[in-house]
C-alpha cells in the first residue's frame, strides 16, 4: 500500500483528506442502505425547510442584521445565475474567464439605460441586456480564444478592467456618481424563474452534442482538433452562452438594486464567482448552486462573530477566508468535484439475488 492510498502514513493533510474522503463514503453508503421510510422522511423535511426557509422566525437568528427575505431570494438567485454562466465556460470548455463581471455590467447598464433614458420596459430591455452581453461575449472571444492558460485569463482580466474604466468615465451612464432611477420591475419570481431556466439549458447543454464537444475541449484540446473539432469555434460559443446568461443577472441585477455604481462591477466580484465554480466542482451544475448559497450567506452568517468574539473589529472576512482555505485543502476536487448532487447521492443498494443452484 503506497503513500497516498494508506491513510496512516504521508503528511497531515494527507491524512485529513483522507478521513474527509472516507467520511463522505460512509454517508454514501448510509444512504445507499437506508430504507424507503427514511429516505421519503429527508425529502419532506428538506421540502418543509424550503417552504418555511422565508418566514420572520428563521430571519430572526439567520439573518438578524438584514432583511432576510431580500438576501434569500435575490442576491443569492443572481450569484446561482452567475455561478452556473461561468461553470459554462470554466468548468465545462476549461476557460479561465477572470472578466466575468463585464458581461454582468454590461447587461445591468444596458437596462438601466434603456429604462431611464429611452424609457423601455422590462422584457424589451431585459432581451436587449442579454443580446449586448453575448455580442460582447462574441467580440471577446473570436480574437483572443487562440490564447490558452495564464494568456487567456490575463487578456478577460483586462477586458473585465476596460469595461469597468469606460463606465467609469460616461457621464450619460453615470459615471462615478452612479446611475439612479431605475425601475422596480425585478423580484424573486423572476430571479428563480430564470435560475430554473438556466438550470435547464445547462443540464440539456453538458448531455448534447455541443456540451460534449466542450469537454473535449477541457480534457484535451490538441486530441479534440485532430478529431475534427474546431476549438475555437466551441470556445466563442462557450464564451457566448456563458456572457449571455451573465446578461440576464446582470439585467435583474439592476432592476433589484434601483442602482448601479462603477464599484460594484470590481475584479473581486469575478473572483467571487470563479471561487464558487471552484468550490462547487467545475463541471457540477449543482455543485455551482450549492456553493454560491454558501459563499452568498456566509459572510451574513459570519456578522455574529463580532459579538461571539467581543472585539471591536469585523473578523468575519478573516473567518470566511480561512474556511475556504481549510475546505480547498481537504477538497481540492471542490464539494461535488465533477459530479451532480443525484450522482453523489446513490440509489439503495439492491439485494444480491439468490443463486439457485445453492437451492435445495
Amino acid at each position: 500500500m503506497t503513500e497516498e492510498t494508506n491513510p496512516r502514513v504521508g503528511s497531515p493533510l494527507t491524512r485529513v483528506r483522507h478521513a474527509v474522503g472516507g467520511l463522505g463514503d460512509t454517508l454514501r453508503d448510509r444512504w445507499a442502505d437506508a430504507p424507503k421510510w427514511q429516505r421519503w422522511l429527508v425529502y419532506a423535511l428538506l421540502l418543509a425547510l424550503a417552504i418555511a426557509a422565508p418566514s420572520p422566525l428563521i430571519g430572526s437568528f439567520m439573518s438578524p442584521y438584514t432583511d432576510w427575505t431580500s438576501l434569500l431570494f435575490n442576491p443569492i438567485g443572481i450569484y446561482i445565475l452567475l455561478a452556473i454562466g461561468l461553470n459554462i465556460v470554466v468548468g465545462h470548455a476549461g476557460l479561465l474567464d477572470l472578466g466575468y463581471v463585464a458581461f454582468f455590467a454590461i447587461g445591468a447598464y444596458t437596462l438601466a439605460y434603456l429604462g431611464i433614458k429611452h424609457g423601455f420596459t422590462f422584457w424589451p430591455t431585459l432581451i436587449l441586456g442579454m443580446a449586448f452581453a453575448s455580442i460582447s461575449g462574441v467580440i471577446l472571444g473570436a480574437p483572443t480564444l487562440r490564447l490558452r492558460g495564464d494568456y487567456l485569463a490575463i487578456v478577460t482580466l483586462g477586458f473585465g478592467e476596460i469595461i469597468r474604466v469606460v463606465i467609469l468615465n460616461v457621464d450619460k451612464i453615470g459615471g462615478a456618481r452612479g446611475f439612479s432611477g431605475i425601475p422596480l420591475w425585478s423580484n424573486f419570481f423572476w430571479v428563480y424563474f430564470f435560475c430554473g431556466i438556466t438550470i435547464l439549458i445547462s443540464w440539456r447543454l453538458v448531455r448534447s452534442a455541443v456540451g460534449r464537444a466542450f469537454l473535449a475541449v477541457r480534457e484535451d484540446q490538441i486530441a479534440a482538433e485532430a478529431m475534427g473539432v474546431n476549438t475555437t469555434r466551441y470556445k466563442v460559443k462557450a464564451f457566448m452562452i456563458g456572457s449571455f446568461l451573465a446578461g440576464v443577472a446582470g439585467g435583474l441585477f439592476a432592476h433589484y438594486m434601483m442602482y448601479l455604481n462603477p464599484t460594484m462591477f470590481m475584479f473581486i466580484k469575478s473572483f467571487e464567482v470563479v471561487a464558487m465554480v471552484v468550490l462547487g466542482g467545475l463541471g457540477s451544475i449543482s455543485g455551482s448552486i450549492i456553493a454560491a448559497i454558501i459563499l452568498t450567506f456566509l459572510p451574513e452568517g459570519l456578522r455574529m462573530a463580532k459579538e461571539v468574539l467581543h472585539t471591536t473589529k469585523d473578523p468575519r472576512m478573516v473567518i470566511y477566508s480561512i474556511m475556504l482555505i481549510a475546505l480547498m485543502l481537504t477538497r481540492p476536487q471542490g464539494l461535488l468535484g465533477r459530479r451532480e448532487l443525484w450522482q453523489v447521492l446513490p440509489k439503495r443498494k439492491d439485494k444480491a439475488p439468490k443463486d439457485p443452484t445453492t437451492e435445495q
